[in-house]
């Protein structure tokens, strides 16, 4: 017998008994305990407070007081929005950062025409595959030598070295000095890959330069319309080119 009980029993009170929670309503969770109805109380009354601080800080405060969300906000669909200045720009201004945009792209442009001319300087030499092979065309007088024709002999080399476009030394050369370069099938498909792939990133860095040449005319005719002058236009603007417009003239003082 617990102490509680003791004590009811000495008193003549009636001992209290805990509740049994219901079998159907144990999918619901434990019954909630003394703590946790003094926690749910403590947070209603902090609420409460809380509330009363903001109603006498409103009360206090002045109607006529003027701050600066007054002029900036408006209601829409009962919910305040701050409404965002805009930008105050003069048309000199506008015409000034055209201009650094055009030289940044410029600069752009230029440095990689450099690249380009520095690839096909190292590339002038080579040939890539799946471009057109260049043509070597030979004439002859009559067709027997056409038949008898055979390409090694005319220009005096190994069959082996016909198909080289570069590199390709005489039979005479071949006696006095060794052959020069790469002649290990694995190695000259490897080279041919290498090539390949520079003529590709050569193809890529000449588009790049296009488009940006694209771009800094379509700044340059931005920057133009910005003049309150009677302009018509005469062709739309498309991905390759800016649009063209007519310009009434205008004799200058």
């Amino acid at each position: 017998m617990s102490s509680a009980f003791r004590k009811a029993a000495k008193s003549g009170q009636r001992p209290h008994r805990e509740r049994a929670q219901p079998a159907a309503r144990k999918k619901l969770g434990l019954l909630e305990k003394k703590k946790d109805y003094r926690l749910r109380a403590d947070d209603y009354h902090r609420k409460q407070n809380a509330l009363r601080a903001l109603q006498k800080k409103a009360l206090d405060k002045n109607p006529d007081e003027f701050y600066f969300k007054m002029i900036r906000a408006e209601l829409k669909d009962g919910v305040h929005v701050i409404k965002q200045p805009k930008d105050e720009v003069t048309p000199e201004q506008v015409k000034l950062m055209r201009t650094q945009d055009i030289k940044y792209v410029e600069m752009k442009r230029v440095a990689e025409a450099k690249k380009i001319e520095r690839l096909k300087s190292e590339l002038h030499l080579l040939d890539a595959e799946g471009k057109n092979p260049n043509k070597h065309v030979f004439f002859f007088d009559t067709k027997k030598e056409v038949q008898e024709f055979d390409i090694a002999t005319h220009l005096d080399t190994v069959p082996e070295l016909v198909d080289r476009v570069y590199n390709r030394p005489t039979i005479a050369t071949l006696q006095r000095e060794t052959l020069k370069g790469a002649t290990d099938p694995t190695h000259l498909k490897k080279l041919a890959q290498q090539r390949k792939n520079q003529y590709d990133l050569l193809k890529q860095r000449i588009e790049r330069e296009k488009a940006m040449f694209v771009i800094a005319q379509k700044i340059q005719t931005r920057k133009d319309l910005l003049d309150k002058t009677h302009k018509v236009k005469v062709k739309k603007e498309t991905t390759n080119g800016p649009a063209i417009y007519k310009f009434k003239f205008q004799r200058k003082r």
